[in-house]
């Protein structure tokens, strides 16, 4: 298959099944105007993660990468009105723009964006009242730091938590025990902690579609 055959099917499906509505359109366009990387998740994976949401039943959620803040829509709209998500952003001109098209979905009182290193920001919310434990983390950040966001996420969930980490497959380059590429070594890494974590429970799957080749991985916390 060709990716324009894996493009024509994402579309086919999401034109079916995925109802994105003006908030998400323009959240996607202010992103594209502000300069942000068109690497935010595609609408059949933004619902997914919605329903794994809403499956689980999550009243709070925590997110590591917000870019623009698409997936940060859909993840708040899975979440009851009095539910919370934080979510974290490295570059504070990607905060502006996602917490412009957070309060422009009607989510502001649920969705909010911290900026700064997550690896500096985790360690404040595991010290703040009331900030957790989460229902769901959905990982999607720079992949060199995959398994320290993945140690974190373990601290700041509970038994029946989930956790979810984007773009773990890296176009097949996951399997290649000789690449120094950084996010290759921080995903193989990341695997190989949770693999060995007797507190998860975890598969991930290689997806294709109009993002290319790549897979998520889900693990449940089990203790």
């Amino acid at each position: 298959m060709t990716q324009d055959q894996w493009q024509a099917v994402d579309g086919y499906i999401s034109d079916l099944l995925v109802a994105e509505d003006e908030a998400l359109t323009e959240a996607l366009a202010a992103s594209a105007a502000a300069g942000l990387p068109a690497i935010n998740v595609a609408p059949n994976q933004g619902k997914l993660l919605q329903l794994l949401a809403q499956t689980q039943g999550a009243r709070t959620a925590l997110e590591i990468g917000t870019l623009g803040g698409y997936s940060t829509i859909w993840l708040a709209r899975a979440l009851p009105e009095d539910g919370r998500l934080i979510s974290l952003e490295y570059d504070p001109a990607h905060a502006e723009v996602a917490r412009a098209n957070i309060a422009r979905a009607g989510l502001a009182k649920i969705a909010e964006v911290r900026t700064g290193a997550a690896l500096d920001t985790l360690p404040r919310i595991a010290a703040e009242p009331g900030a957790g434990p989460f229902d769901l983390v959905f990982i999607d950040a720079d992949k060199r730091n995959n398994p320290r966001y993945v140690e974190w996420a373990l601290r700041l969930t509970r038994p029946g938590s989930l956790i979810i980490v984007d773009n773990v497959v890296r176009g097949g380059g996951v399997v290649d025990a000789t690449s120094e590429d950084p996010s290759v070594l921080g995903t193989r890494e990341m695997f190989e902690l949770v693999a060995r974590e007797p507190r998860l429970d975890a598969t991930a799957l290689q997806t294709v579609g109009v993002k290319g080749y790549d897979g998520l991985l889900v693990a449940r916390v089990i203790a």
